[in-house]
């Protein structure tokens, strides 16, 4: 599969790649305003079906998203669930590929039109899985504070919010850091750059709560309900203090685009002997495999291409 796809979903129409273009003095105006969703899309190894994960969930959000920044969605949930399918076989996607709708709009200066047509695109890329392949985290306690429901609200997938990950990312980087967990401005863990974060204290999985200045999160979702139904592991979804961090048995992030990703160590405090604990890899394979459909449980949250 090309890193970059034949055809993009603009405004309901399949659009060549290289017709599916932006003027350059429109660029950060349409950032300004612009949100997004990432979805993914698993192969199953033995069939070779491709499922999206948790398609729907992902367009509410969506939806949320576009609501919340006083955008008008004129395309219904409905037809942009066609439109993806659509671009995701003209495209011949086969193999794990990484999905993203997006909408904003075309303004003034900052993005100022209240009530205005949020125009959507849909675009694919190749993002094979990670999940099973042992790699660790060593991460950091950010010096940058999490930004606000009041400032630039998290629950919103904005564009923009992704500025406060880049920051808190490059400075972790620069230390040494493959990345770095962000305290809210009352000094409770909020979340890493791009994805939530969850420690097992006790046999416990403790997580902050979607009120910590945290996007709220499919991924996380998702997870705290196989751990309740499936694993009868308790979760906790409460404030977390930074030194929670450095006791706990196991961390791992979760998201979209990190799916799970054990964490080896915060602010050099080792977890265990620095390899993946065992209740983060038993829900990395509980995970990976409801993902690709070989466990069939949840088929409610796959969608065949």
């Amino acid at each position: 599969m090309a890193e970059t796809p034949q055809f993009l979903w603009v405004e309901g129409k399949l659009v060549a790649w290289n017709d599916a273009t932006i003027h350059l003095t429109k660029l950060g105006l349409a950032g300004v305003s612009s949100v997004f969703e990432g979805i993914r899309a698993y192969t199953n190894p033995e069939t070779h079906k491709l499922y999206i994960f948790r398609l729907d969930e992902h367009l509410e959000r969506f939806a949320q998203s576009i609501r919340l920044m006083r955008m008008k969605q004129h395309f219904s949930n409905a037809q942009l669930r066609d439109g993806l399918l659509e671009v995701l076989r003209v495209n011949n996607c086969t193999e794990d590929v990484y999905i993203r709708p997006f909408a904003f709009i075309e303004a003034n200066m900052f993005g100022v039109a209240p009530d205005a047509d949020a125009r959507i695109v849909i675009s694919t890329k190749p993002m094979p899985s990670r999940l099973q392949s042992g790699k660790v985290s060593h991460m950091c306690v950010s010096s940058w504070s999490r930004i606000t429901d009041n400032v630039m609200p998290p629950r919103v997938k904005a564009s923009s919010n992704y500025l406060n990950s880049r920051l808190a990312s490059e400075e972790a980087r620069r230390n040494g850091y493959d990345g770095a967990l962000i305290l809210n401005p009352n000094g409770k863990v909020a979340e890493a750059q791009g994805a939530c974060v969850m420690i097992v204290r006790d046999g416990k999985i403790v997580t902050p709560s979607v009120t910590s200045g945290i996007l709220e999160s499919i991924t996380r979702a998702t997870l705290i309900q196989l751990c309740r139904e499936v694993l009868n592991i308790e979760v906790v979804e409460r404030e977390m203090d930074r030194t929670e961090l450095y006791i706990a048995n196991e961390a791992f992030l979760c998201a979209t685009g990190a799916e799970i990703t054990p964490i080896a160590s915060i602010d050099r405090f080792t977890f265990g002997d620095g390899n993946i604990g065992p209740i983060t890899r038993q829900l990395i394979n509980l995970y990976h495999d409801l993902l690709r459909g070989i466990d069939s449980h949840y088929n409610e949250w796959r969608t065949q291409v």
